[in-house]
């Protein structure tokens, strides 16, 4: 039985390419967030400009990381109707 048990362990090369995968995404995403915020903020404002005039300065957006989910937050302040409409004519 413990020859048995010998011959279906995993080797250590793939034990450890996995955890330095899991390792690497990790960083990627606490180092690279503030740059998806950026550009996500950036890319929100291009859209929703071409339907209504707003305000740059008063765009925020945020993204909170939890254990398990992950959470991208969007606020925009938009003028009146009438202001609205105008600007789209």
């Amino acid at each position: 039985m413990n020859l048995l048990s010998f011959l279906s362990r995993r080797g250590t090369a793939p034990v450890a390419r996995e955890r330095l995968q899991i390792l690497l995404a990790h960083e990627r995403t606490a180092f690279g967030r503030s740059d998806l915020v950026a550009v996500l903020r950036e890319e929100i404002l291009a859209v929703i400009a071409k339907h209504v005039a707003i305000d740059q300065e008063k765009v925020k957006v945020t993204m909170e990381r939890g254990d398990a989910v992950s959470t991208l937050g969007v606020d925009i302040e938009l003028p009146d109707n009438k202001v609205a409409r105008l600007a789209s004519a």
